[in-house]
């Protein structure tokens, strides 16, 4: 398993984004660290292995990028996996059937898909609540009677609800349950889960923390040892592993991760402002906004608060027809890449999620999602202000 260097925790967040879990290659001094392009190692006799023996349980690239995000979110452990559903997948292998979850009900839908179509099959039970308020989770939490976990999105996709983590961790652990995080909007660039209590916290690297949109990727992070042994187990036996490649295209975005999330703010900032001023306060959704109903959680708790953001446009065919009309957003799943993007929930984020469901949480036909690249915000707004006219 691959455990930070220690000596990397000392620095400052820019100064770790390009430095941490690397060193130079020993063999050339390179600077950036080299593709390990194999799939095995060559043994120098029984038992003499160097510590790596075949690539799904190993490689010298995925290690530099597990000890580089694992310092960025300040664990002491980090798991690189093949997409960010591998890394939630094999972190639900940490638990058995029986179990039970209880689940911030706006979670993205491919966690609403895993959870309800494939796991509930083995035997797990998943409890869905409003996480924005905290009775709600301590109300579902069975204490002494099975509740392993408690796992929540903030901000959530795509309503962009937050949960107090801190309110969260303290229920879960009253009653022995683990707390899980998807941080994968925020980043640990604007988001600290574990200083506020988490157990795991995972990401899509697709998303910010490559931030090219050119791979696909998960890591999962912990500070507990047990934890870390059993993570490394499961990766090596299941093998949802990241070519050495990808690996390496997460390693090149985090280097930049701080520069490019404080621009994403600002844009994200400008625009929602923006946008407000367009269709209504109560028709945007960002966490960076005073009308936002849990802004004060989100001064409490980020120190940022990103480029995402969601929009109610009031109906489908208006909606249609704002995606049609954009030129600079591109039309297309995913988020946190440098270009901007944009996106239907109903029918692309959260289509495994049933209608009625859908529509109760609020995921209405008319709702789009807005990815704030690092273009030129004055671009991006005369973009949508010929979409929206």
């Amino acid at each position: 398993m691959t455990k930070i260097f220690e000596d990397d925790l000392n620095a400052s967040f820019g100064t770790r984004a390009i430095h941490a879990g690397q060193r130079p290659d020993p063999l050339s001094g390179a600077i950036m660290t080299p593709i390990y392009q194999t799939s095995t190692y060559v043994q120098e006799g029984l038992g003499f292995n160097k510590g790596y023996e075949y690539a799904r349980g190993k490689n010298p690239t995925r290690e530099a990028l597990e000890r580089n995000v694992a310092a960025l979110e300040g664990a002491k452990y980090g798991f690189a996996f093949s997409s960010g559903m591998g890394a939630l997948d094999s972190i639900m292998k940490l638990f058995k059937a029986g179990d039970h979850f209880v689940v911030g009900e706006n979670v993205y839908g491919g966690t609403f898909r895993l959870f309800d179509k494939i796991l509930r099959n083995f035997g797990m039970e998943f409890t869905y609540v409003d996480t924005r308020d905290p009775q709600r989770i301590e109300d579902e939490l069975r204490t002494g009677r099975g509740t392993a976990a408690v796992l929540i999105e903030t901000p959530t996709n795509p309503l962009m609800r937050l949960t107090d983590i801190r309110a969260a961790a303290e229920a879960a652990h009253n009653a022995g349950a683990l707390l899980i995080v998807d941080n994968t909007f925020a980043t640990p660039y604007f988001q600290r889960p574990f200083e506020m209590g988490a157990d795991i916290v995972w990401h899509s690297t697709t998303k910010y923390l490559n931030g090219h949109s050119d791979m696909v990727g998960g890591i999962a992070l912990v500070n507990d040892d047990d934890l870390a042994t059993r993570l490394q187990f499961i990766l090596n036996a299941s093998g949802a592993v990241p070519g050495p490649m990808d690996a390496w295209l997460v390693l090149r975005g985090t280097k930049t991760l701080h520069l490019r999330m404080e621009r994403h703010d600002q844009n994200g900032r400008v625009i929602a402002k923006w946008l407000v001023d367009l269709v209504g306060d109560e028709n945007v959704f960002y966490p960076g906004l005073a009308s936002h109903p849990q802004h004060e959680i989100a001064l409490r708790q980020m120190s940022g608060f990103g480029g995402m953001i969601s929009v109610e446009t009031g109906s489908r065919e208006r909606a249609a027809q704002v995606l049609e009309r954009v030129r600079v957003f591109s039309l297309a799943e995913s988020l946190g890449g440098v270009e901007s993007l944009i996106s239907h929930p109903a029918s692309m984020t959260h289509a495994s999620v049933e209608e009625a469901r859908r529509l109760g949480l609020g995921i209405s036909e008319g709702l789009i999602r807005l990815s704030c690249g690092v273009e030129d915000v004055g671009d991006l707004i005369a973009d949508l202000d010929r979409a929206f006219a």
